[in-house]
């Protein structure tokens, strides 16, 4: 009865230390995947297609070349999302600052995801091999991003803007193990025409690399020996390059209306089979986002993206197309701005839908536009 109990509450533990560790070992094509989901309400409305026509603090994650367009000496953005039904909690925050007489700006910002209070039942069975419950402690696993981000407009008429940014990651697994990364992104934005912009963002360029260190103690390696778990070692994981192009084109639709939308392309070596472009390891998914904005107050938003090819389990050489789409709406109340998106809509997997908000201060702000003709 005692090894019972013991099998259990040692596979309970290890419903988080196994999926946060032993995936350590897998391949690097996946390491701070934290880091792919993406900040901003707004942008999730948009599945992500704002590496063009970003212009907000969110930029400094889409495309840090969007941040010269802040239109305020200082804003503040945060988000707060739960993934996975809840049991994941995803937070974002940035403070940027518009540097008008150097035709610059910048931001710094911070994003954290965990998974907190899970139960540690590595230590339930006792020296003397008894079941003692009052053993059980809790503990968290998170991942941090910290990036310091700045761009420049390279013209007067800010047609050419360039930004990068320099990202310090730690991750953590309660007191077992942490890790520690470096990184950086370089971004641009072109305007073509008065309604079309390019936009390109190089992600982890340098290769983004974390290094593991782990502290387990005699007994813990034990339990994971007798759980048939692999005992982790130190270790370094290497985050692969990736390459998104977008473009945007936005016009009004008579006096009141304004449509904003774009498709972006994001190249990757992860060589996904099911990915709707997959070859000789070289991996594009597309990415749709519209906007529709009302007096530049009022906002709806739509996106699709995730596209991908699903094989029939009974035929396989038949295959369907799976597209994800995304929904939102935002609201811009003077200095204050309110989004909101709702993801994984159309999901066949077991992932529940998640709700996504984001607030914006902008302080210094000008007067906000009741014209959607102004400023397009």
């Amino acid at each position: 009865m005692q090894a019972t109990i013991m099998a259990t509450q040692m596979k309970y533990t290890a419903l988080a230390l196994v999926m946060c560790i032993t995936t350590l070992a897998s391949a690097q094509k996946f390491v701070n995947e934290f880091l792919n989901i993406g900040v901003g309400a707004r942008a999730h409305g948009m599945f992500g297609s704002v590496v063009a026509n970003g212009e907000d603090l969110t930029s400094a994650y889409w495309n840090p070349a969007g941040l010269i367009g802040l239109e305020n000496s200082l804003e503040i953005n945060a988000m707060h999302a739960n993934w996975f039904g809840g049991i994941a909690g995803y937070d974002y925050i940035s403070i940027g600052k518009k540097f008008k007489e150097k035709n610059a700006a910048a931001a710094v910002t911070l994003i954290r995801m965990g998974i907190d209070n899970i139960p540690n039942t590595l230590n339930l069975i006792g020296p003397d091999g008894n079941v003692d419950y009052n053993r059980i402690e809790t503990f968290s696993t998170a991942d941090y991003a910290f990036m310091i981000s700045y761009a420049k407009a390279m013209d007067e008429e800010g047609k050419l803007s360039l930004g990068g940014n320099l990202k310090v990651i730690h991750r953590s697994i309660g007191s077992f193990g942490s890790a520690w990364g470096f990184g950086a992104d370089i971004g641009a934005k072109y305007k073509v025409l008065k309604n079309i912009t390019l936009g390109l963002t190089a992600k982890d360029i340098t290769t983004t690399f974390n290094a593991w260190s782990f502290n387990l103690s005699e007994d813990e390696k034990s339990t994971f020996n007798d759980t048939g778990n692999e005992i982790p070692v130190s270790s370094n994981e290497v985050t692969l390059p990736r390459l998104v192009l977008g473009i945007a084109y936005q016009t009004n639709i008579g006096a009141n209306f304004s449509l904003l939308a774009e498709t972006d392309l994001t190249f990757s070596t992860y060589g996904r089979e099911a990915a709707l472009v997959s070859k000789n390891r070289l991996e594009i998914d597309p990415t749709l986002g519209i906007e529709i904005g009302y007096m530049n107050k009022a906002f709806l938003r739509f996106g699709m993206g995730n596209i991908q090819r699903r094989v029939n389990i009974e035929n396989f050489d038949e295959s369907t197309i799976e597209i994800q789409p995304n929904v939102g709406l935002g609201l811009k109340l003077g200095r204050l701005t309110v989004d909101y998106a709702l993801t994984n809509l159309g999901d066949r997997t077991d992932i529940l839908v998640s709700h996504i908000f984001s607030v914006g201060i902008a302080f210094n702000a000008r007067k906000a536009s009741t014209n959607a003709n102004e400023g397009i």
